[in-house]
């Protein structure tokens, strides 16, 4: 019998995620490819799988943990000749995930380099949060991946000491780490930040004591620093991190009454902090419309047969998705991302459209890729995928990136119009509604007709009126007679 370790493989260009979930105990019998443990980094949740067969004999992790690329997580007992077969396949296996991952990036475009979600949606983050995880969500991996292998204090060559110094500080107290504030007389190496921030602020010349961390249980991000420092640069927004505006005092609810204090997911939090910063950073910009779906719905009532055999269901979204792309391609601006700090503008020729799913977790949006290609039926069966793999929490970063354009649909929870929050670095989102009936006039007389409220939001550095009136009133024709989608 041999004894075989099983490591965590590459997880998508994550640098850290945490182990939420053991899917196996010491004593348990694995297979090949059967889950060991669940994994969620800053957008998606992975199971990670056996690479041999055998009986697991140590656990080599813990729930709540922080795993990188490499991390061991079981010891499985195999037989020799079934081991070597074993390592044989999963060797060339890891040979072609890589060429394919090796590929994948030779053929990203330019605007999506920092990409590589959430968004969680990614995961880049908005009101349907976060479609794509970029370079700021790949930091935060990293920020909160620990460093526990390492046991002395780091310098440029061995980062990971100095979050193992914080980690064993942490737990020796039984506390989490709180964040560091201005005031915090502490050194920099007790603070709590992961390596790549820490190396980050050497470089800035910037001390992390007067950063406030806004990770999971006060961890400074890189995108604390970063704000940091740009704050220090920006006279106008030197009174708090939130332009110049005091913060929120702290209320203690409970004197008032009875309550239930819960901490918020990893991913909650995280669309919060996409949410804010897309808010504040991008100059929203929302018009209205409604499209007459009357003959579409006649038209999709027709189907219900067909979508009963061919086992799918068959919502207004997939034609949805349909009419978006052609009106993207007549629209190309609502198809684009600033690059370069705003310099350059970035036009997709593909489109990969981002659809919210919301889930007992959060909200994350899987990309539905290559949208003009696909038929409606394929969309449907898509969509029902990726939305069931949402709940389950099993969307890789891989089906949350590379989102161009995303669609936020409130129609089966309710509401007749709400303002969708753009999800960057792309600049536009469309949002829908509640379909109903209503009286429209059609010259002669009111006519029954059901009308599918749309609200597209984009950013206004890049989109103006006539653009975003464009697109919107395109959208509501393609609707109105779907038929135009295929000419």
């Amino acid at each position: 019998m041999t004894i075989k370790q099983v490591d965590v493989p590459d997880i998508g260009g994550s640098e850290g995620a945490e182990v939420i979930e053991l899917l196996v105990a010491v004593g348990d019998e694995v297979t090949v490819d059967q889950g060991l443990i669940v994994l969620e980094s800053d957008k998606a949740s992975m199971e990670i799988p056996s690479t041999v067969a055998g009986k697991v004999v140590e656990l080599l992790v813990k729930e709540g943990e922080q795993l990188v690329e490499g991390a061991p997580i079981v010891k499985v007992e195999v037989d020799a000749d079934s081991s070597e077969a074993a390592a044989e396949d999963s060797s060339e296996t890891a040979a072609g995930d890589s060429s394919e991952a090796a590929a994948g990036k030779d053929e990203q475009p330019a605007d999506e380099a920092g990409e590589a979600t959430g968004e969680s949606g990614q995961p880049e983050g908005s009101e349907a949060s976060a479609g794509s995880v970029d370079d700021s969500e790949t930091s935060r991996a990293a920020d909160t991946a620990p460093a526990a292998k390492s046991g002395k204090e780091g310098d440029d060559t061995g980062e990971a000491a100095g979050a193992g110094d914080d980690a064993g500080a942490a737990q020796a107290s039984g506390q989490p780490p709180k964040p560091s504030r201005a005031t915090d007389s502490r050194p920099d190496k007790q603070t709590y930040a992961g390596p790549a921030v820490r190396k980050m602020a050497r470089e800035f010349g910037v001390s992390l004591q007067g950063v406030q961390g806004t990770g999971s249980h006060g961890r400074i991000l890189k995108e604390d620093l970063q704000a940091h420092v740009r704050d220090r640069l920006d006279p106008s927004t030197t009174a708090t991190a939130a332009g110049g505006l005091p913060d929120l005092p702290e209320i203690d609810f409970a004197k008032f009454g009875a309550v239930e204090v819960s901490e918020r997911s990893r991913l909650d939090k995280l669309t919060a902090v996409n949410m804010h910063r897309s808010w504040h950073s991008v100059p929203h910009v929302t018009q209205f419309d409604a499209a007459d779906i009357t003959a579409l719905e006649e038209f999709r009532g027709s189907l219900k047969d067909e979508a009963a055999r061919r086992g799918t269901k068959l919502s207004p979204l997939p034609f949805v998705l349909k009419a978006c792309a052609v009106a993207l391609k007549e629209n190309p601006k609502l198809n684009s991302s600033l690059a370069r700090g705003g310099e350059d503008l970035v036009t997709r020729q593909y489109y990969h459209i981002g659809v919210a799913v919301d889930t007992p977790a959060g909200l994350v949006v899987p990309v539905l890729r290559d949208v003009d290609k696909k038929s409606v039926w394929e969309l449907a069966e898509e969509i029902l995928y990726l939305a069931g793999r949402a709940r389950e929490r099993k969307l890789t970063p891989a089906e949350m990136q590379g989102g161009s354009f995303s669609i936020s649909s409130l129609g089966n929870i309710g509401g007749s119009g709400f303002t969708p929050i753009v999800n960057t670095p792309e600049v536009g989102i469309l949002g829908i509604s509640r379909a109903e009936v209503r009286p429209v006039w059609d010259g002669a007389e009111f006519a029954p007709r059901t009308m599918l409220p749309l609200a597209l939001s984009y950013d206004h550095r890049v989109v103006n009126g006539g653009d975003g009136g464009r697109f919107l009133t395109r959208m509501v024709e393609l609707l109105k007679d779907i038929r135009h989608v295929i000419m």
